[in-house]
């Protein structure tokens, strides 16, 4: 027997009246199908028990309890499937606050293990030089990768770097041109294959700057384009649990960058921008 879910849409175009009343209810709220009584839906979809008795029957199920399970069981294993698909398997719908706590803080301590065996330290510190001696830094990330490329502008930019940070194709595009030799493009890519990433760092290179890249893949297009790659050691995750793991990793790696280009020049921490009085 189908799923009653897709046997109940296959069925509807031969439903009229009470009964297609019905049918559409239950697919729009699977889940209040699965666990009201036959009476209450019945009231719910405005028509009588007797006509989801027949439904039931139309679908080859003994009668609506029968159906009802089945409308249970085939909702729950799609919501368990699209859960797993978005958030991932280490973490269920039905955790405790204390174990959603331990998996997401195990995970990204894991990740950032990962980021510390792999992240080259020489080239980090050649991507500091250049940035000290940049004319102009370009940063561009998009999506989650913008949460780490923009807070290192901004810290790069309080120290007096001139630093500025892109999203989206235009802008992008905007900026690369704007570059050269001498000036810094940096991209932020979990997976380094972000299109408009690609075409930054192609311009970019194009025009005589400096391309970098902080990803967790070292054989993606926009680390065969970078001059510089920072490898995370985290490649883009298939679900959200990985990929906010992942998210220290880039976060680490962005601040490591801005910490060795303080170090270099330590006389901008004091700058009056830095005190600043807040209003």
């Amino acid at each position: 027997m189908d799923a009653p879910l897709k046997s109940i849409k296959d069925l509807l175009p031969e439903l009229a009246g009470a009964s297609r009343r019905v049918a559409e209810l239950i697919l729009e709220q699977p889940d209040l199908a699965g666990r009201s009584s036959i009476t209450s839906l019945a009231a719910a979809a405005e028509t009588s028990p007797a006509t989801l008795t027949r439904l039931a029957a139309a679908l080859g199920y003994e009668g609506f309890p029968a159906l009802r399970a089945a409308i249970a069981t085939d909702h729950g294993r799609d919501l368990q499937a699209g859960w797993e698909a978005d958030i991932g398997t280490t973490i269920t719908p039905t955790d405790a606050p204390g174990r959603v706590l331990d998996v997401l803080a195990g995970t990204h301590a894991q990740a950032l293990r990962a980021a510390v065996a792999a992240i080259d330290l020489d080239v980090a510190g050649r991507l500091a030089d250049l940035i000290v001696d940049a004319g102009r830094i370009a940063i561009f990330g998009e999506w989650g990768d913008a949460i780490p490329a923009e807070e290192l502008q901004i810290r790069l930019l309080r120290i007096g770097r001139p630093a500025w940070f892109h999203r989206g194709y235009q802008e992008a595009m905007v900026a690369a041109r704007l570059l050269g030799p001498g000036d810094v493009a940096l991209a932020i890519s979990r997976s380094g294959e972000h299109r408009d990433g690609v075409r930054f760092l192609g311009r970019a290179a194009e025009a005589g700057a400096a391309a970098a890249v902080i990803t967790g893949s070292t054989s993606s297009t926009m680390a065969r384009q970078a001059e510089l790659v920072i490898d995370t050691g985290i490649r883009d995750g298939p679900d959200w649990t990985g990929y906010f793991a992942g998210r220290a990793t880039d976060t680490l790696a962005a601040g490591l960058i801005f910490v060795l280009v303080a170090q270099r020049t330590p006389d901008s921490l004091g700058m009056p921008i830095n005190t600043i009085d807040q209003e």
